[in-house]
């Protein structure tokens, strides 16, 4: 798998030359994110899981605390 060259810096990271930031790529029907301090590693997902996935972070169906 190539890594992309593309990484984009999310919005709510804030501003600044830190690495404490999630960062994303966008490839022909794939996502890429690693975090910003460990660049090599990354994981790659279909747009659909990702957006699920999303959706169910926003609406707190993911606890912070385990049960």
């Amino acid at each position: 798998m190539t890594t992309p060259d593309n990484w984009q810096k999310s919005s709510f990271s804030g501003s600044g030359d830190g690495n404490n930031c999630v960062e994303l790529a966008a490839g022909p029907g794939t996502i890429h994110l690693r975090e910003g301090d460990t660049p090599a590693t990354h994981l790659s997902t279909a747009p659909g899981p990702l957006a699920h996935f999303l959706h169910h972070i926003k609406n707190g169906l993911y606890a912070s605390t385990p049960v």
